[in-house]
């Protein structure tokens, strides 16, 4: 024990952490020694030394990067592409203090639990006095639409938060209960992913719990609220949409728990029955975990402004068909006013003391809470009796005497409407910042769930950290970070995953229907901006090749074919004069490669499959998701300004290309053939199929030349170099590059062969699968590639009277007006919900 002391002691020395003397700090006694419990954690550091501890952070970051682990932080220019702030030195507790915390957070959220069942209920506390009507009938969060009908087996709390802080003594309080949509779990669990990816070997030898349990627990707790008797029911995890500051979290949960992620859109009610809106049809859905406020979910019976609730949601969960976890209304206890009142509550409904203090709290409406109040407003921090959105909490320290007095002014004239806590002392714990440890103060959230007649505490929690030791606010949207929560125990933990063997035989199902049109349109859409971008990636690294053969005429006309494409792609500006394109040619396909601001440069469109992608988190695989990220780095440098700068370029491109292929890969051997599979080539295809018409048209049709230097670089930009050069060697004729890349239905780069894979996943859908005669969108197909069989290359490349080729340019413009069609088609049938032909009926 000695020498763990005397490591701890030297890893504290070595690592320079001198945390303040009039704050309780977590890791240092007084003393200036190591607390018992950080020891273990503290020898391990100093025996791994700041190099190897950085080097491990290091790769740290980078889960966290290829994860995609973000945050948004309201009004920030980042938005959803902010990262997650996770600190790599976790928060230490040791088994007896956890087992203390955890029997208190049991203990209250069964309280509130009984609250809120009373609130909804027979009211009895309110007639008894026991707290005061004031706070619950006029309370915003009070949904008198829910009251009088008792959720599946008297749950109305099946997940439950609470923020703890620690006093100068030493002792644990809540400052905060979160009853609503309690958020942070899915966090808690990925900085423990990366954590333990980080430091095994250390996370092994302090025995640290395991998170899946609880998991599993309110997996567990959910399917028991099925009302019909089930074996595989449908659940549903309801979040407000990709803009909501933890929508990471709504996609990582469902991916995890196994649920689908829905929006209020993809839901709707039929004869008190919430559907889940498909492309195959209406599935019935029987549970809702919902990550968006109360008040929101249902426009018809709450908040009629709501663009993100289910119009009939509160009738249908009233008539017993659908249960809501939380349940509606639980948002009432989550304001400061109601914990002045529970340590009496407590007593008067489970006949006992709390087990953990709230911070002391009074409400105004009581003349004596009041008074002393008004005496103490110096000490004290004001708060809204019912918060809103655009209020915060005043210190009365930070107010001079006439603002004291004002605020005074009109805590008389409404003190109802006014609630008073003490100002927390938060104690600090150590962060890694700057290759050092620095204290922050910190913010313990803790988690319970439902299960059966009490509650599971999750062994761990989310450890909030302040953004500077000056800041007594912990807030994620105020620059804070986070930390892992590392509970110890005697023992090593279990292994336990949740991918256990079932208790029940379920039937075997290869369903893949349940595809949500707003997945379906985000899936085709994401195909086709990938495809776009491969198309100019492949064009522009054409030209870097032929930029340094300018003087060799058969690259001089290539390059002067790929400048027409990049024009009539939109890639280029035109210029009047010829002379100055060509001195201008190379800054502007450089610009496309490497200006981050221009719309039309390569950035733009990765931030478009950035955007797509964010919207399918719950869909796309990990691998995918990192493949997708590359692009973030691949166009994110500044233009080289020496003489290689062409060279840079180039490996870009290649870079590029190769992330594509891996890409298009994962989606092939990974994706299950269903609506969306069908839908992401759809996509895919349907864009590769324009974007190649547009370069025959450009390239060839209108050109006027037909040299061997643009031959050859239309097939490098088609990526048919390989395939033409084994069938006709080194001949180049533009009858055989438009039997290539136009009609060989064997080429996979050519236009015929997207007609045809189109055709064929379009007759998978489900309106061609129900209806007798082929939708519009079928036939637009079917015309696609007859109209690309029965064409005749002969034909096509016979010139006018004028010496142009008019066949080709006629049928290269009604392949792509056709195109344009499908997609427009497609969107309305699917994407919109605009005919009659696709208002699906309930089963």
């Amino acid at each position: 024990m000695n020498d763990r002391v005397t490591t701890s002691r030297e890893a504290a020395e070595e690592w320079a952490y001198h945390p303040p003397a009039f704050f309780y700090d977590e890791m240092m006694a007084p003393s200036g020694l190591a607390r018992p419990h950080w020891q273990p954690l503290l020898s391990e550091l100093a025996s791994m030394g700041q190099d190897q501890f950085h080097s491990r952070w290091v790769e740290g970051q980078r889960l966290l990067h290829s994860h995609g682990v973000t945050y948004n932080v309201y009004d920030d220019p980042q938005s959803i592409s902010r990262p997650w702030p996770l600190d790599p030195i976790p928060f230490v507790l040791e088994k007896n203090e956890w087992n203390r915390i955890e029997a208190a957070i049991e203990q209250r959220a069964t309280l509130l639990n009984t609250i809120l069942s009373d609130l909804y209920g027979p009211q009895r506390l309110l007639r008894e006095h026991q707290l005061p009507a004031e706070l619950i009938h006029p309370h915003p969060a009070f949904l008198r639409a829910c009251h009088g009908f008792k959720p599946a087996r008297g749950i109305y709390l099946h997940s439950y938060s609470a923020d703890l802080a620690r006093s100068p003594d030493g002792n644990w309080w809540v400052i905060a209960d979160r009853t609503q949509a309690p958020s942070g779990a899915g966090y808690a669990l990925e900085n423990r992913l990366v954590a333990s990816r980080m430091l095994p070997d250390v996370f092994d030898k302090l025995h640290v719990q395991r998170l899946a349990t609880f998991f599993q627990t309110y997996r567990d707790t959910l399917r028991s609220l099925v009302p019909a008797n089930r074996e595989n029911p449908r659940i549903v995890l309801l979040t407000p949409g990709p803009y909501n500051e933890t929508y990471f979290e709504h996609a990582l949960l469902a991916r995890y728990l196994g649920f689908t992620l829905v929006e209020g859109g993809d839901l709707t009610v039929r004869d008190n029955r919430v559907f889940l809106k498909t492309l195959g049809g209406l599935l019935p859905v029987d549970v809702i975990v919902r990550r968006q406020d109360d008040s929101f979910c249902d426009p018809l019976e709450l908040r009629e402004d709501s663009m993100l609730g289910v119009a009939g949601l509160v009738q249908a969960v009233r008539s017993g068909n659908c249960a809501i976890a939380n349940a509606l209304g639980s948002g009432l206890l989550e304001t400061a006013a109601p914990a002045a009142f529970l340590p009496g509550l407590c007593r008067h409904l489970l006949d006992e003391d709390l087990k953990m203090p709230t911070i002391a709290t009074w409400w105004c409406g009581q003349p004596g809470p009041f008074s002393y109040v008004a005496s103490n407003l110096q000490n004290l921090v004001i708060k809204p009796t019912f918060p809103r959105p655009d209020t915060q909490p005043v210190f009365g320290a930070k107010l001079n005497a006439s603002k004291r007095r004002a605020l005074l002014d009109r805590m008389l004239a409404q003190p109802d409407r006014f609630v008073a806590q003490e100002q927390v002392s938060l104690s600090t714990v150590p962060v890694w910042e700057n290759g050092r440890l620095d204290p922050r103060h910190f913010v313990l959230r803790v988690y319970a769930v439902a299960n059966g007649d009490s509650y599971s505490v999750m062994p761990g929690g989310l450890t909030r950290v302040s953004n500077s030791l000056d800041s007594l606010v912990v807030s994620m949207q105020r620059g804070g970070g986070s930390k892992d929560t590392w509970v110890m125990a005697d023992h090593p933990a279990s292994e336990f995953s949740l991918l256990r063997p079932a208790r029940v035989a379920i039937e075997v199902s290869r369903a893949t229907f349940d595809l949500p049109s707003r997945v379906a349109d985000n899936l085709f859409w994401l195909g086709r901006y990938m495809e776009r971008l491969e198309a100019a990636v492949r064009v522009s690294r054409a030209m870097l090749r032929r930029l340094s053969q300018e003087t060799v005429f058969s690259a001089h006309g290539g390059l002067q074919a790929g400048e027409q494409v990049l024009l009539a792609l939109g890639y280029l500006k035109a210029e009047s004069a010829p002379d100055k394109r060509a001195a201008t040619l190379e800054k502007e396909l450089l610009s496309l490669i490497f200006d981050v601001k221009s719309t039309r440069a390569f950035g733009a469109t990765t931030q478009q499959i950035r955007r797509v992608a964010w919207l399918l988190r719950d869909r796309i695989s990990i691998d995918a998701w990192r493949i997708l990220s590359r692009f973030e780095r691949q166009f994110n440098s500044e233009t080289p300004r020496d003489a290689l700068r062409l060279n840079v370029a180039q490996e870009i491109l290649d870079q590029a290309v190769v992330t594509l292929s891996a890409f298009a890969g994962t989606v092939m051997e990974g994706m299950t053939r269903g609506d969306g599979w069908r839908f992401l080539d759809i996509g895919r295809r349907l864009e590769r199929a324009l974007q190649m018409t547009e370069l025959l048209r450009a390239g060839l049709a209108s050109s006027g030349e037909t040299g061997g230097g643009q031959l050859d670089a239309l097939l490098d930009m088609t990526d048919s170099t390989l395939t033409y050069r084994s069938r006709y060697l080194s001949s180049m004729q533009a009858d055989l590059l438009l039997d290539l890349v136009l009609l060989d239905e064997a080429n996979p780069r050519s236009v015929a062969f997207q007609t045809i894979q189109l055709a064929e996943h379009i007759d998978q859908l489900p309106a061609t699968r129900e209806l007798v005669r082929r939708p519009a969108e079928a036939r637009i197909a079917l015309s696609l590639r007859n109209m690309l069989q029965l064409a005749d290359v002969g034909d096509l490349v016979r010139a006018d009277g004028e010496g142009n080729w008019t066949n080709l340019d006629t049928l290269l413009m009604r392949v792509a007006g056709g195109l344009r069609d499908l997609s427009e088609t497609l969107t309305r049938v699917y994407f919109n919900h605009a005919i009659a032909s696709r208002q699906l009926s309930a089963p």
